[in-house]
């Protein structure tokens, strides 16, 4: 542990071009950036993507504080006061933006040919300079905090953005009951049939920490469903959840097949729920409950216009290249999902397989297929959205999207964040994360964690083993 309580960050051109906010994330410490990282961020700061536009954030906020503080306070540290509009809901930094004033030329101890051995040559600089005051490197890069290591540099990774600390503490979106639920409740218990369903209402107590739309079920021979639909100081209403494994009360054909499933079908049915976030390993069935219920209410009961569907394009393997045609065309390779999904919505259809083609064409017309790319700016009214794979957004792209909802639309994000194949995002700093813990707490949002897979017994089998 550091003793003393004022320290140097020593911030790394990948934390920034991650989080533009980075700098004024440290609160009463200071903030050095090494000459290094200014050339990688004026290297980086072309084009369009996420990453150059963090960059041109970050040079826009380093002018703004050259123009605060004055030109004349650059070499000895500028006061990092946050712009007018900026709310990163953290406390205020008091710190100062420190720049490297004079070039380095190692030490020795490794070369200077590599921007990452400039940036360790920076860093040991100021511990020569400033021995009082502990300097700690600050960067996503392993590589780069291995090496820190070796040479005696502190090094961390940057987690201010973190949604939790432990990915294990995620809120799941149900909860077992115990065994003595209704007796308990005995006393206070009241119940009534309304609109076709029945309620709940009763005295909670302390460790019931139920959110809204939350599942709750108790298992057993005296087997029950239900989901908190509000809750005022201890008092608590549940309704019971609609059972969508009966064939009767199948979603276009689908039913479901497991406790998660239904708890997420109750979720996707319900008007009053405008966000909902399915997490589930591979083959829990996530992409096909969102389409059924999509498909559901856009045609059958015409509440939504049509279904948007859109996720992140990160190649697994390598890049194959420029693909020809439209922006709906150019998506349809990385819309494998849609296309398998749809076969097993449409199998059951009558007519052979001329009534499956023209049921197929008759949902493409209803199914558009956007690229994440031209999201800024775009307002949904009436839509039924999906985001696929959303475990690859970061909190920023998260929140572009889900700011794209207009009156009457329904965002609907699944992902496996065991499967994140964006650079320098893990578990805990996903955007599908941090939706989840921000949303947890909102009675018009509901979550559910898919647990068993239903795809078949070697696709079980493989992702328990592999």
């Amino acid at each position: 542990m550091m003793t003393s309580s004022k320290r140097i960050y020593v911030l790394d051109t990948n934390v920034l071009m991650h989080d533009p906010t980075a700098l004024f994330r440290f609160e009463e410490h200071d903030v050095y950036l090494p000459m290094m990282v200014l050339e990688e961020l004026d290297n980086g700061k072309k084009g369009m993507s996420e990453v150059a536009r963090n960059v041109r954030q970050v040079s826009r906020f380093i002018n703004e504080l050259i123009e605060v503080n004055g030109p004349d306070k650059v070499s000895e540290g500028l006061q990092l006061k946050r712009p007018g509009e900026l709310d990163l809901g953290v406390a205020e930094s008091t710190g100062r933006l420190r720049f490297q004033t004079e070039s380095t030329d190692g030490n020795g101890r490794f070369g200077t040919v590599l921007p990452d051995n400039k940036i360790l040559a920076a860093v040991m600089a100021l511990h020569k300079s400033d021995p009082g005051t502990p300097a700690i490197l600050v960067s996503k890069d392993i590589n780069l905090r291995i090496k820190a290591s070796i040479v005696g540099i502190p090094a961390e990774d940057y987690e201010n953005d973190r949604a939790l600390d432990d990915f294990n503490l995620l809120y799941t979106g149900s909860t077992q009951l115990p065994e003595d639920f209704w007796e308990k409740h005995n006393d206070s218990l009241k119940s009534w049939n309304e609109r076709g369903g029945t309620f709940y209402e009763i005295k909670a107590t302390e460790e019931e920490t139920w959110r809204p739309n939350q599942y709750l079920y108790l298992p057993g021979e005296e087997s029950v469903e239900l989901r908190v639909l509000k809750r005022e100081q201890d008092k608590v209403t549940l309704r019971m959840a609609e059972d969508y494994r009966a064939s009767q009360h199948a979603v276009w054909g689908i039913t479901a097949r497991n406790r998660e499933q239904n708890f997420a079908l109750n979720a996707l049915m319900d008007p009053d729920i405008d966000l909902v976030t399915i997490l589930g390993t591979a083959g829990t069935g996530k992409t096909l409950l969102a389409l059924a219920a999509g498909l559901a209410q856009t045609m059958d009961q015409q509440r939504y216009r049509e279904i948007i569907m859109t996720r992140v394009t990160v190649n697994v393997g390598e890049d194959i290249g420029f693909l020809p045609g439209t922006e709906e065309e150019k998506m349809t390779p990385w819309m494998g999902a849609l296309t398998d999904n749809l076969e097993v919505l449409t199998h059951n259809q009558e007519g052979g397989s001329w009534g499956r083609a023209a049921t197929n064409d008759l949902l493409a017309s209803r199914i558009k297929i956007r690229s994440l790319n031209f999201m800024r700016g775009r307002t949904f009214l009436s839509r039924w959205v999906i985001i696929d794979e959303a475990q690859n957004l970061t909190p920023k792209q998260m929140k572009t999207l889900l700011t794209r909802a207009g009156p009457g639309t329904k965002m609907i994000c699944i992902g496996n964040v065991e499967q994140i194949d964006t650079p320098y995002l893990t578990e805990t700093t996903s955007g599908l994360t941090y939706a989840v813990d921000r949303f947890k707490d909102w009675p018009h949002s509901a979550h559910i964690t898919l647990r068993r897979g239903e795809r078949s017994r070697l696709a079980d089998y493989a992702s328990e083993m592999l």
